[in-house]
């Protein structure tokens, strides 16, 4: 099977691979697309990501979908030709965290695409049948992608706990943010800030919902934000971005008593942060870890809202274009959005 490989930083190469037979209790999947994260990204551009080096050679790409090609012994409700979206993390359901119901913390978590285990850049997978969730007959392979950065976003959600008119202000308008500024406008949210420095994302910010769009590179977002909220502040602001770090922003921006989300992931281990600032004001500040068990809800909104994210997916490539497609997300090129790349 064809495989897209990341063999260095910046280089992307396709790979023949074996294609294993289905253990008891899994089925196999033909790939049928793959969105790249920020994530994918990140290990593309850097070789590795919060201080996971990558393993070389290492198969990128979490957001997938795909359809049916046969069940392992034992497993029931899925045959040939139904389409799925894949669930890419494994968890082990008997540590404390597990016991709890939070899967996402499990100590023995394993995710694909993370070091060491190869993600669904492949043209067949086996998987967990829970791990598969059906995709609805009028939801495209492309679209359903989207179902694994949405539950992302409406696990952040649960941390925002906005309440009805709340302020809101999103750092980064990649695809996470643009789903969160979609999701808090859906939520009830009054007004909501992009912040993002790259211009046709601030337009996309706009299409996503927001209410203004500021460029941090020509303006001051903290004396912007304070002009507009007459010097309160907002009363929840979203870390979304990856490249540059905004926590100060955040934090000088955000209300007294506020909320502070850190969703994105960023680029460096350790990062300078404006305490003394954030213990005045009391924040409350909470960190995303990726999703626990929002994919169906996601799923049902891709269902009941098909038009609300198409504007998302502004590029889809072939797989054998993996290379390209990562240099045009890496340097911004060419109005990109999401881009999802197909097995043909």
């Amino acid at each position: 099977m064809r495989a897209a490989e990341l063999v260095q930083p910046g280089r992307i190469r396709l790979a023949t691979h074996r294609v294993p037979d289905p253990a008891p209790g899994e089925v196999q999947v033909k790939i049928g697309a793959v969105g790249i994260c920020g994530s994918d990204l990140l290990s593309f551009s850097s070789g590795g990501i919060g201080g996971a080096e990558c393993h070389y050679p290492q198969v990128l790409g979490h957001e997938a979908t795909g359809v049916v090609v046969r069940a392992g012994a034992g497993v029931t409700g899925w045959r040939a030709g139904d389409r799925a979206a894949l669930e890419p993390a494994l968890y082990c359901y008997h540590c404390e965290f597990c016991i709890s119901g939070r899967h996402n913390i499990c100590e023995r978590v394993r995710f694909h695409s993370s070091a060491g285990m190869p993600g669904f850049l492949r043209e067949y997978v086996n998987l967990p049948a829970e791990n598969l969730l059906a995709l609805a007959p009028d939801v495209s392979l492309e679209e359903g992608t989207l179902f694994e950065p949405l539950a992302v976003v409406l696990h952040a959600l649960k941390f925002v706990s906005l309440q009805p008119m709340e302020t809101a202000a999103v750092f980064g308008a990649g695809p996470i943010g643009l789903l969160t500024i979609a999701m808090l406008k859906m939520a009830g949210a009054g007004r909501v800030w992009a912040i993002e420095p790259v211009a046709h994302r601030r337009e996309m910010a706009i299409q996503a919902g927001a209410d203004a769009a500021i460029d941090p590179q020509a303006v001051s977002t903290a004396g912007e934000l304070a002009r507009d909220t007459g010097g309160r502040g907002v009363d929840v602001t979203i870390d979304c971005a990856a490249r540059q770090n905004p926590m100060n922003e955040c934090v000088e921006t955000t209300r007294n008593g506020g909320r502070l989300v850190v969703t994105g992931i960023p680029h460096t281990l350790e990062s300078a942060f404006n305490w003394h600032l954030a213990r005045r004001k009391e924040l409350i500040i909470y960190n995303v870890r990726r999703s626990n068990g929002e994919s169906h809800a996601a799923m049902r909104l891709l269902r009941e809202r098909p038009t609300r994210f198409r504007f998302l997916l502004t590029h889809v490539l072939r797989v054998e274009q993996a290379q390209e497609a990562f240099e045009m997300l890496r340097d911004y090129s060419d109005g990109v959005g999401k881009t999802v790349l197909v097995f043909g």
